[in-house]
């Protein structure tokens, strides 16, 4: 009988999460700054804290607009330190700031999403892991990717985030082989 990958469990908002967007190639500039952003949010915390407020996220941030978000100033950053509903990290969210300045300067050159997925020719990486306890916290590529964010301007981004938002976006498929998910993710990565 095929299990889905053991990492999220029974929690409806993760079991969810799993098997509709984990994984599914995401080829949005905007949206995959989004996960990104939201992946350096989750540093030191698990990640259904995350989606338990990805709703509230959405709206401190004005929808994750990057054009609106980096003309935040001082007083923006102080509202959302006073806000509840999200992660109240003075670091994270000025970097929300920093990273959406890197994100225009790379979309107005050559499109954030041809940034990530250049890495990988454009195709999903597709991984044939048979238990979670094979997939790595970083590799090689995240390390290059995190790297080079870096050497943009983003904050947060260390080689395990990126690797987490590799695997979120689909540039990796880290389903486990015996997840119901793996082939259908895989299937939708050869587009």
């Amino acid at each position: 009988m095929a299990e889905r990958c053991n990492w999220c469990g029974t929690d409806p908002i993760y079991v969810d999460y799993h098997d509709t967007e984990w994984g599914v190639p995401e080829y949005d500039s905007r949206a995959l700054w989004e996960k990104l952003v939201l992946d350096g949010f989750q540093a030191g915390l698990s990640w259904i804290t995350i989606l338990r407020k990805r709703q509230a996220f959405r709206t401190a941030f004005q929808g994750f607009d990057p054009y609106v978000l980096a003309q935040w100033g001082a007083e923006d950053v102080a509202a959302a330190l006073e806000n509840p509903g999200i992660v109240r990290h003075r670091g994270k969210i000025e970097a929300v700031i920093s990273n959406a300045r890197a994100w225009i300067a790379i979309e107005e050159a050559t499109g954030f999403d041809n940034f990530v997925w250049r890495y990988v020719d454009g195709q999903p990486l597709q991984t044939n892991r048979g238990s979670m306890a094979e997939v790595p916290a970083q590799t090689p590529l995240s390390q290059r990717v995190s790297k080079d964010l870096k050497a943009a301007g983003f904050k947060f981004c260390g080689p395990t985030i990126t690797y987490a938002w590799m695997q979120a976006c689909g540039v990796i498929n880290d389903h486990v082989v015996t997840c119901p998910r793996h082939a259908e993710v895989a299937r939708i990565g050869q587009g």
